[in-house]
């Protein structure tokens, strides 16, 4: 489990990115570097970080499913991700 405090971290920045979205892209189309570059570096879409939507590890993170490598092996092998079994040979 992440602290909880990178957790909200990471909230405040998704809701920074989503509220400043269009003036980001106005900024960077009128080329207004100075403007942009004062802005808070938490608004960049690129300070976000996928997270495990179970237990907030940031490594080991499986697009697809939005979990973490742990918990995707966990919920494979007791059948809670459709069309995912465990392979064997």
């Amino acid at each position: 489990m992440a602290k909880k405090s990178v957790e909200a971290r990471q909230r405040k920045r998704a809701e920074m990115v989503e509220r400043n979205v269009e003036k980001r892209a106005a900024l960077k189309a009128a080329g207004e570097w100075g403007l942009l570059d004062k802005m808070s570096k938490n608004t960049s879409k690129v300070r976000l970080r996928n997270r495990c939507a179970l237990t907030g590890r940031g490594r080991g993170f499986v697009r697809m499913f939005g979990v973490s490598r742990i918990k995707f092996r966990d919920l494979a092998s007791e059948g809670k991700i459709p069309g995912v079994t465990k392979a064997s040979w």
